[in-house]
């Protein structure tokens, strides 16, 4: 699946131009995969401090929705879009992330929307499932997610799960 657009977006005096692209694992080539690691790693492993084992058998089952700088050809943001069935019995949103030197431009925002939008596209209709760093409840929130489970820790950071539906 290929998502259709080239994205323009507006930070203060600069236009930034994403394209989304949206492979599953074995359509991934080579460089996609290393930017896809070396982000997730970057903000993950190394940001938030948390030593955890990223390869965790899910990315070969997922969709990876990954939006590239159309001039410098660096990965702004990215999510991982599972199956239902794979981590959760709903459909999931996983590894949301958005590049530390691109945040607070409303990438993450365009990011879950794409992300809302390329899911059901691959899946079908249906409720989706993440598990959202507490401190993003309200993110998530915004764009109808609800929460559906106690706090819980994961790597030492408090989440919630979180699910949307699509009568919400």
């Amino acid at each position: 699946m290929h998502l259709p657009t080239t994205i323009f977006i507006a930070s203060l005096n600069t236009m930034h131009s994403i394209q989304f692209i949206c492979r599953d694992f074995t359509a991934l080539s080579p460089t996609q995969l290393y930017a896809i690691w070396q982000l997730r790693n970057r903000v993950f492993i190394v940001e938030q401090q948390c030593a955890y084992l990223d390869a965790d058998d899910k990315d070969q089952q997922a969709y990876h929705l990954m939006g590239f700088s159309i001039s410098s050809h660096q990965l702004l943001i990215y999510t991982r879009l599972l199956p239902p069935g794979v981590g959760f019995q709903e459909m999931a949103i996983g590894r949301v992330v958005v590049h530390p030197d691109y945040r607070n431009m409303g990438l993450g925002k365009l990011l879950m929307q794409k992300s809302i939008e390329a899911i059901q596209v691959l899946y079908g209709p249906g409720p989706i499932r993440l598990g959202a760093q507490l401190y993003l409840q309200k993110f998530y929130e915004s764009f109808g997610f609800q929460v559906c489970s106690d706090v819980y820790l994961e790597d030492g950071i408090p989440h919630v799960e979180m699910i949307w539906n699509p009568a919400s």
